[in-house]
Protein backbone atom coordinates (compact mmCIF):
# COMPACT_ATOMS: atom_id res chain seq x y z
CA UNK A 1 0.00 0.00 0.00
CA UNK A 2 1.24 3.62 -1.22
CA UNK A 3 1.82 5.97 1.55
CA UNK A 4 -0.62 8.57 -0.51
CA UNK A 5 -3.30 5.47 -0.38
CA UNK A 6 -2.77 5.10 3.75
CA UNK A 7 -3.10 8.97 3.89
CA UNK A 8 -6.43 8.93 1.56
CA UNK A 9 -8.02 5.84 4.12
CA UNK A 10 -10.82 5.85 6.37
CA UNK A 11 -11.56 3.46 9.43
CA UNK A 12 -13.16 0.53 8.29
CA UNK A 13 -15.13 0.70 11.59
CA UNK A 14 -17.52 -2.48 10.21
CA UNK A 15 -13.95 -4.61 10.28
CA UNK A 16 -12.97 -3.49 13.35
CA UNK A 17 -16.59 -3.80 15.51
CA UNK A 18 -16.60 -7.43 13.75
CA UNK A 19 -13.64 -8.26 15.22
CA UNK A 20 -14.22 -6.31 18.82
CA UNK A 21 -17.38 -8.77 18.34
CA UNK A 22 -15.34 -12.17 17.94
CA UNK A 23 -13.08 -11.12 20.95
CA UNK A 24 -15.98 -11.04 22.91
CA UNK A 25 -17.52 -14.24 22.00
CA UNK A 26 -14.30 -16.40 22.39
CA UNK A 27 -13.43 -14.13 25.63
CA UNK A 28 -16.71 -13.38 26.79
CA UNK A 29 -15.59 -13.24 30.60
CA UNK A 30 -13.84 -9.48 28.91
CA UNK A 31 -16.95 -8.35 26.85
CA UNK A 32 -17.85 -6.01 29.40
CA UNK A 33 -14.59 -4.08 28.89
CA UNK A 34 -14.00 -4.41 25.17
CA UNK A 35 -17.18 -3.02 24.63
CA UNK A 36 -16.87 -0.01 27.11
CA UNK A 37 -13.36 0.84 25.27
CA UNK A 38 -14.31 4.19 22.86
CA UNK A 39 -12.32 3.96 19.25
CA UNK A 40 -10.91 6.93 17.87
CA UNK A 41 -9.47 7.45 14.64
CA UNK A 42 -6.01 8.12 14.34
CA UNK A 43 -3.29 8.03 11.57
CA UNK A 44 -0.36 9.27 14.30
CA UNK A 45 -0.90 5.37 15.96
CA UNK A 46 1.04 2.75 14.75
CA UNK A 47 -1.53 0.09 14.85
CA UNK A 48 -3.81 -0.06 17.91
CA UNK A 49 -3.01 2.13 21.28
CA UNK A 50 -4.89 2.65 24.16
CA UNK A 51 -5.16 5.56 27.39
CA UNK A 52 -5.69 5.48 30.82
CA UNK A 53 -9.38 6.89 30.00
CA UNK A 54 -10.35 4.04 28.31
CA UNK A 55 -10.38 5.27 24.60
CA UNK A 56 -8.93 3.25 21.96
CA UNK A 57 -6.32 4.96 19.02
CA UNK A 58 -6.99 3.10 15.72
CA UNK A 59 -4.72 3.31 12.62
CA UNK A 60 -7.05 3.09 9.39
CA UNK A 61 -3.91 1.56 7.60
CA UNK A 62 -3.52 -0.67 10.15
CA UNK A 63 -7.33 -2.03 10.13
CA UNK A 64 -7.00 -2.41 6.49
CA UNK A 65 -3.91 -4.85 6.07
CA UNK A 66 -4.54 -7.13 9.26
CA UNK A 67 -7.23 -9.67 9.19
CA UNK A 68 -10.66 -9.86 11.50
CA UNK A 69 -8.83 -12.79 13.58
CA UNK A 70 -5.55 -10.90 14.46
CA UNK A 71 -7.85 -7.62 15.06
CA UNK A 72 -9.63 -9.62 17.38
CA UNK A 73 -6.41 -10.53 19.32
CA UNK A 74 -5.50 -6.59 19.71
CA UNK A 75 -8.69 -6.03 20.92
CA UNK A 76 -7.80 -8.26 23.62
CA UNK A 77 -3.92 -7.00 24.30
CA UNK A 78 -5.23 -3.37 23.87
CA UNK A 79 -8.06 -3.57 26.87
CA UNK A 80 -5.67 -6.07 29.19
CA UNK A 81 -3.28 -3.43 29.41
CA UNK A 82 -6.47 -1.21 30.74
CA UNK A 83 -7.74 -3.90 33.30
CA UNK A 84 -4.40 -4.94 34.32
CA UNK A 85 -3.38 -1.40 35.65
CA UNK A 86 -0.49 -0.92 33.57
CA UNK A 87 -0.20 2.76 33.49
CA UNK A 88 -0.99 3.30 36.74
CA UNK A 89 1.75 0.13 37.70
CA UNK A 90 4.69 1.75 34.86
CA UNK A 91 4.64 5.13 37.19
CA UNK A 92 4.61 3.78 40.14
CA UNK A 93 7.72 1.50 39.03
CA UNK A 94 9.52 4.97 37.28
CA UNK A 95 9.09 6.77 40.78
CA UNK A 96 10.20 3.77 42.93
CA UNK A 97 13.25 2.44 40.49
CA UNK A 98 14.24 6.04 38.53
CA UNK A 99 13.10 5.25 35.30
CA UNK A 100 13.30 7.89 32.79
CA UNK A 101 13.18 9.01 29.13
CA UNK A 102 11.46 6.90 26.17
CA UNK A 103 13.80 3.85 26.10
CA UNK A 104 12.74 2.96 29.72
CA UNK A 105 8.90 3.56 28.74
CA UNK A 106 9.54 1.13 25.67
CA UNK A 107 11.31 -1.51 27.83
CA UNK A 108 7.63 -1.22 30.26
CA UNK A 109 5.69 -1.85 27.39
CA UNK A 110 7.79 -4.86 26.28
CA UNK A 111 7.42 -6.10 29.97
CA UNK A 112 3.57 -5.03 30.11
CA UNK A 113 3.41 -6.97 26.94
CA UNK A 114 5.01 -10.02 28.58
CA UNK A 115 2.80 -10.28 30.90
CA UNK A 116 0.37 -10.31 28.73
CA UNK A 117 1.02 -12.63 25.91
CA UNK A 118 1.89 -15.58 27.24
CA UNK A 119 -1.43 -17.01 27.92
CA UNK A 120 -3.87 -14.44 26.01
CA UNK A 121 -3.61 -16.22 22.55
CA UNK A 122 -4.85 -19.66 21.29
CA UNK A 123 -8.18 -21.04 21.89
CA UNK A 124 -10.22 -18.73 19.27
CA UNK A 125 -7.98 -15.91 19.54
CA UNK A 126 -5.24 -15.48 16.66
CA UNK A 127 -1.72 -14.29 17.65
CA UNK A 128 -0.98 -10.94 15.79
CA UNK A 129 1.94 -11.27 13.66
CA UNK A 130 4.73 -9.21 16.12
CA UNK A 131 3.14 -10.27 18.99
CA UNK A 132 6.29 -10.12 21.68
CA UNK A 133 5.90 -12.90 24.45
CA UNK A 134 8.59 -14.11 26.91
CA UNK A 135 10.32 -17.31 25.37
CA UNK A 136 11.27 -14.99 22.03
CA UNK A 137 13.31 -12.61 25.25
CA UNK A 138 14.23 -16.26 26.76
CA UNK A 139 12.19 -15.13 29.70
CA UNK A 140 10.27 -17.40 32.06
CA UNK A 141 6.44 -17.31 31.72
CA UNK A 142 3.58 -16.16 33.92
CA UNK A 143 5.37 -13.66 35.36
CA UNK A 144 4.58 -9.72 36.75
CA UNK A 145 5.45 -6.43 34.30
CA UNK A 146 7.48 -5.64 37.57
CA UNK A 147 9.11 -8.80 37.28
CA UNK A 148 10.11 -8.68 33.61
CA UNK A 149 11.50 -5.17 33.68
CA UNK A 150 14.15 -6.55 36.07
CA UNK A 151 15.02 -9.44 34.00
CA UNK A 152 16.02 -7.78 30.47
CA UNK A 153 17.57 -4.56 29.11
CA UNK A 154 16.99 -2.90 25.69
CA UNK A 155 19.22 -4.69 23.08
CA UNK A 156 19.97 -6.82 19.92
CA UNK A 157 17.09 -8.61 20.86
CA UNK A 158 14.88 -5.92 21.28
CA UNK A 159 15.73 -3.74 18.47
CA UNK A 160 13.11 -5.04 16.39
CA UNK A 161 10.91 -4.03 19.03
CA UNK A 162 11.67 -0.47 18.63
CA UNK A 163 8.25 0.41 16.85
CA UNK A 164 6.36 -1.03 19.33
CA UNK A 165 3.79 1.48 21.24
CA UNK A 166 0.33 0.61 23.08
CA UNK A 167 0.06 4.18 24.12
CA UNK A 168 -0.40 6.44 27.12
CA UNK A 169 -2.75 3.34 28.48
CA UNK A 170 0.70 0.98 29.02
CA UNK A 171 3.38 2.93 30.07
CA UNK A 172 1.65 6.59 31.74
CA UNK A 173 3.34 8.80 29.50
CA UNK A 174 0.93 11.12 27.13
CA UNK A 175 1.44 10.53 23.40
CA UNK A 176 0.68 13.06 20.64
CA UNK A 177 -2.54 12.04 19.54
CA UNK A 178 -4.13 11.82 23.58
CA UNK A 179 -7.56 13.45 23.75
CA UNK A 180 -6.16 13.72 27.55
CA UNK A 181 -8.49 13.40 30.51
CA UNK A 182 -10.67 16.22 29.56
CA UNK A 183 -11.44 15.02 26.24
CA UNK A 184 -15.13 13.37 24.71
CA UNK A 185 -16.09 9.60 26.04
CA UNK A 186 -12.99 9.54 28.91
CA UNK A 187 -14.47 7.01 31.43
CA UNK A 188 -14.50 8.59 35.20
CA UNK A 189 -12.23 6.38 37.61
CA UNK A 190 -15.78 4.98 38.73
CA UNK A 191 -16.98 3.92 35.95
CA UNK A 192 -13.37 2.18 35.28
CA UNK A 193 -13.26 0.42 38.27
CA UNK A 194 -17.05 -0.75 38.02
CA UNK A 195 -15.97 -2.56 34.35
CA UNK A 196 -12.72 -3.95 36.61
CA UNK A 197 -15.00 -5.12 39.07
CA UNK A 198 -17.65 -6.70 36.25
CA UNK A 199 -14.68 -8.73 34.40
CA UNK A 200 -13.56 -10.16 37.65
CA UNK A 201 -16.74 -10.78 38.43
CA UNK A 202 -17.25 -12.81 35.43
CA UNK A 203 -13.76 -14.68 35.74
CA UNK A 204 -14.18 -15.60 39.55
CA UNK A 205 -17.38 -16.98 38.09
CA UNK A 206 -16.29 -19.50 35.35
CA UNK A 207 -12.62 -19.99 36.45
CA UNK A 208 -12.67 -23.32 34.48
CA UNK A 209 -12.46 -21.56 31.22
CA UNK A 210 -9.50 -18.53 32.06
CA UNK A 211 -6.18 -18.49 31.64
CA UNK A 212 -3.58 -18.56 35.05
CA UNK A 213 -3.24 -15.19 34.49
CA UNK A 214 -6.63 -13.80 34.66
CA UNK A 215 -7.68 -16.19 37.28
CA UNK A 216 -4.38 -13.96 39.08
CA UNK A 217 -5.59 -10.69 38.69
CA UNK A 218 -9.34 -11.50 39.26
CA UNK A 219 -8.57 -12.66 42.76
CA UNK A 220 -5.19 -11.03 43.68
CA UNK A 221 -4.52 -8.38 41.21
CA UNK A 222 -7.43 -5.87 41.53
CA UNK A 223 -8.75 -6.76 45.13
CA UNK A 224 -5.99 -7.61 47.22
CA UNK A 225 -6.92 -8.89 50.66
CA UNK A 226 -6.62 -5.83 52.85
CA UNK A 227 -7.78 -5.83 56.57
CA UNK A 228 -10.35 -2.93 56.36
CA UNK A 229 -12.46 -5.55 53.91
CA UNK A 230 -12.55 -8.54 56.31
CA UNK A 231 -13.80 -6.06 59.12
CA UNK A 232 -16.57 -4.64 57.53
CA UNK A 233 -17.74 -7.80 55.74
CA UNK A 234 -17.70 -9.44 59.41
CA UNK A 235 -19.23 -6.15 60.81
CA UNK A 236 -22.34 -6.20 58.28
CA UNK A 237 -22.28 -10.61 59.04
CA UNK A 238 -22.19 -9.48 62.80
CA UNK A 239 -25.03 -7.28 62.58
CA UNK A 240 -27.32 -9.55 59.92
CA UNK A 241 -26.62 -12.78 61.96
CA UNK A 242 -27.67 -10.76 66.03
CA UNK A 243 -30.81 -12.03 67.29
CA UNK A 244 -34.11 -10.01 66.70
CA UNK A 245 -32.48 -8.88 63.24
CA UNK A 246 -34.82 -10.24 60.77
CA UNK A 247 -37.39 -12.22 63.08
CA UNK A 248 -41.09 -11.83 62.98
CA UNK A 249 -44.10 -13.59 63.90
CA UNK A 250 -45.80 -15.57 61.60
CA UNK A 251 -49.43 -17.83 61.62
CA UNK A 252 -48.29 -19.75 58.85
CA UNK A 253 -46.23 -22.03 61.10
CA UNK A 254 -48.03 -22.10 64.61
CA UNK A 255 -45.93 -21.89 67.68
CA UNK A 256 -45.67 -25.03 69.80
CA UNK A 257 -47.79 -23.73 72.80
CA UNK A 258 -50.48 -23.33 71.11
CA UNK A 259 -50.98 -27.04 72.17
CA UNK A 260 -51.47 -26.08 75.81
CA UNK A 261 -53.68 -23.51 75.11
CA UNK A 262 -56.87 -25.17 73.38
CA UNK A 263 -59.50 -22.72 71.39
CA UNK A 264 -56.07 -20.17 70.94
CA UNK A 265 -54.02 -19.96 68.19
CA UNK A 266 -50.60 -18.63 68.49
CA UNK A 267 -48.02 -17.30 66.05
CA UNK A 268 -44.53 -18.42 65.48
CA UNK A 269 -41.16 -16.24 65.48
CA UNK A 270 -39.40 -17.26 62.34
CA UNK A 271 -36.52 -15.89 60.76
CA UNK A 272 -36.64 -14.23 56.94
CA UNK A 273 -33.67 -13.39 55.56
CA UNK A 274 -32.50 -9.23 56.39
CA UNK A 275 -33.11 -6.70 54.30
CA UNK A 276 -30.21 -3.84 53.95
CA UNK A 277 -30.19 -0.91 52.91
CA UNK A 278 -26.86 1.07 52.33
CA UNK A 279 -26.85 5.08 52.50
CA UNK A 280 -23.54 6.10 50.34
CA UNK A 281 -22.08 9.71 50.84
CA UNK A 282 -22.21 11.51 47.60
CA UNK A 283 -21.32 14.80 48.47
CA UNK A 284 -18.25 16.98 47.38
CA UNK A 285 -15.73 15.66 49.66
CA UNK A 286 -15.79 12.08 48.58
CA UNK A 287 -13.70 11.76 45.87
CA UNK A 288 -14.81 9.68 42.65
CA UNK A 289 -12.28 7.04 43.50
CA UNK A 290 -14.09 6.24 46.94
CA UNK A 291 -17.42 6.60 45.06
CA UNK A 292 -15.74 3.40 43.09
CA UNK A 293 -14.91 1.63 45.75
CA UNK A 294 -18.01 2.49 47.48
CA UNK A 295 -19.87 0.29 44.61
CA UNK A 296 -17.16 -2.87 45.36
CA UNK A 297 -18.27 -3.04 49.08
CA UNK A 298 -21.71 -2.71 47.73
CA UNK A 299 -20.91 -6.22 46.27
CA UNK A 300 -19.20 -7.49 49.01
CA UNK A 301 -22.56 -6.24 51.46
CA UNK A 302 -24.78 -8.04 48.73
CA UNK A 303 -22.32 -11.35 49.25
CA UNK A 304 -22.58 -11.08 53.00
CA UNK A 305 -26.09 -11.34 53.22
CA UNK A 306 -26.10 -15.00 50.95
CA UNK A 307 -25.83 -13.15 47.51
CA UNK A 308 -29.58 -12.11 47.62
CA UNK A 309 -29.35 -8.78 46.00
CA UNK A 310 -32.92 -8.45 45.98
CA UNK A 311 -33.00 -7.10 49.69
CA UNK A 312 -29.96 -4.63 49.52
CA UNK A 313 -31.02 -1.31 48.67
CA UNK A 314 -28.89 1.40 47.58
CA UNK A 315 -29.30 5.01 48.77
CA UNK A 316 -27.23 7.77 47.42
CA UNK A 317 -27.71 10.83 49.56
CA UNK A 318 -25.53 14.28 50.18
CA UNK A 319 -26.98 17.08 51.86
CA UNK A 320 -30.72 14.92 50.61
CA UNK A 321 -31.79 12.07 50.13
CA UNK A 322 -31.86 10.61 46.25
CA UNK A 323 -34.02 7.80 45.24
CA UNK A 324 -33.41 4.27 46.84
CA UNK A 325 -32.69 1.61 44.59
CA UNK A 326 -32.76 -2.05 44.38
CA UNK A 327 -29.29 -3.52 43.62
CA UNK A 328 -29.14 -5.55 40.61
CA UNK A 329 -25.90 -4.58 39.42
CA UNK A 330 -23.34 -2.56 41.83
CA UNK A 331 -22.40 -0.10 38.58
CA UNK A 332 -25.84 0.90 37.62
CA UNK A 333 -26.80 2.49 40.46
CA UNK A 334 -26.27 6.34 39.83
CA UNK A 335 -24.48 8.15 42.24
CA UNK A 336 -25.87 11.73 42.09
CA UNK A 337 -24.67 14.21 44.52
CA UNK A 338 -21.79 16.67 45.16
CA UNK A 339 -23.03 19.21 47.72
CA UNK A 340 -22.73 19.00 51.22
CA UNK A 341 -23.61 16.60 53.38
CA UNK A 342 -26.43 15.74 56.04
CA UNK A 343 -26.61 11.78 56.01
CA UNK A 344 -29.59 12.39 58.60
CA UNK A 345 -32.16 12.81 55.36
CA UNK A 346 -30.36 9.51 54.07
CA UNK A 347 -31.57 7.88 57.36
CA UNK A 348 -35.11 9.26 57.34
CA UNK A 349 -35.52 7.98 53.98
CA UNK A 350 -34.04 4.84 54.62
CA UNK A 351 -36.47 3.76 57.76
CA UNK A 352 -39.66 5.56 55.42
CA UNK A 353 -38.96 2.73 52.60
CA UNK A 354 -41.25 -0.35 53.55
CA UNK A 355 -40.67 -2.78 54.52
CA UNK A 356 -38.25 -0.96 56.66
CA UNK A 357 -34.59 -2.38 56.53
CA UNK A 358 -33.02 -4.68 59.11
CA UNK A 359 -29.60 -3.20 58.94
CA UNK A 360 -28.34 -0.20 57.49
CA UNK A 361 -25.15 0.17 56.65
CA UNK A 362 -23.48 3.95 55.62
CA UNK A 363 -20.29 4.72 53.60
CA UNK A 364 -18.75 8.29 54.39
CA UNK A 365 -16.06 10.07 54.97
CA UNK A 366 -17.90 11.37 58.20
CA UNK A 367 -18.29 14.96 57.39
CA UNK A 368 -22.10 15.11 58.36
CA UNK A 369 -24.44 15.08 61.15
CA UNK A 370 -25.67 12.31 62.76
CA UNK A 371 -29.25 11.14 63.48
CA UNK A 372 -29.95 12.15 67.73
CA UNK A 373 -31.14 8.58 68.71
CA UNK A 374 -30.13 5.64 67.78
CA UNK A 375 -32.22 4.57 64.73
CA UNK A 376 -34.73 0.86 65.33
CA UNK A 377 -32.40 -1.08 63.42
CA UNK A 378 -28.60 -2.37 63.58
CA UNK A 379 -25.67 0.66 62.01
CA UNK A 380 -22.64 0.08 60.30
CA UNK A 381 -20.60 2.55 59.21
CA UNK A 382 -17.92 2.27 56.84
CA UNK A 383 -15.43 5.10 57.08
CA UNK A 384 -13.31 6.47 54.54
CA UNK A 385 -9.82 7.56 55.71
CA UNK A 386 -8.76 10.74 56.26
CA UNK A 387 -5.92 12.06 57.79
CA UNK A 388 -7.11 15.17 58.78
CA UNK A 389 -10.85 16.38 58.85
CA UNK A 390 -11.48 19.75 58.62
CA UNK A 391 -13.58 23.05 56.63
CA UNK A 392 -11.67 25.14 54.69
CA UNK A 393 -14.24 27.71 55.31
CA UNK A 394 -14.20 27.34 58.96
CA UNK A 395 -10.94 26.32 60.83
CA UNK A 396 -12.17 25.32 63.89
CA UNK A 397 -14.50 23.16 62.55
CA UNK A 398 -15.12 19.49 64.10
CA UNK A 399 -16.96 17.07 62.30
CA UNK A 400 -19.38 14.81 64.44
CA UNK A 401 -17.78 12.05 65.95
CA UNK A 402 -19.11 8.70 64.69
CA UNK A 403 -22.38 7.96 66.90
CA UNK A 404 -21.96 5.41 70.01
CA UNK A 405 -24.59 2.58 68.69
CA UNK A 406 -23.42 2.61 65.24
CA UNK A 407 -20.26 -0.14 64.50
CA UNK A 408 -17.73 1.88 62.91
CA UNK A 409 -14.54 0.36 60.37
CA UNK A 410 -12.27 2.68 58.60
CA UNK A 411 -11.97 2.16 54.90
CA UNK A 412 -8.40 1.97 53.04
CA UNK A 413 -6.13 2.49 56.17
CA UNK A 414 -4.40 0.69 58.35
CA UNK A 415 -7.41 -1.88 60.18
CA UNK A 416 -9.64 -0.02 63.35
CA UNK A 417 -13.22 -0.84 64.02
CA UNK A 418 -14.89 -0.38 67.42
Amino acid sequence: MSIDHARTLTLDRDKLFTARLHAARVRPYLATALFALHVVESRRVPTMAVDAHWRCYVSPAFVYRTSVEELAGVWVHEVSHLLRDHHGRSDRVARERGLTGPGERLRMNIAADCEINDDVFGEGLARPEGAVEPSSLLLPEGQLMEDYLRQFRLGPRTQHLAWLDCGSGVDGLPREWDLGPDGAHALSPQERDAVRFRVAEGITGRPGNVPQGWRRWAEQAFQPPQPWRELLGAAVRSAVSTPGVGEDYTYGRLSRRSAGIPGVVLPALRRRPPRVCVIIDTSGSVSDAELGSALLEVAAISRAVGGRRDLVTVLPCDASAQVVRPLCRAEDIPLIGGGGTDLRTGFARALRQGPCPDVVVVLTDGQTPWPASRPPCRTVVGLFHRAVRWDEDDPDYRPDSSPEWARVVTIGAAPTAR
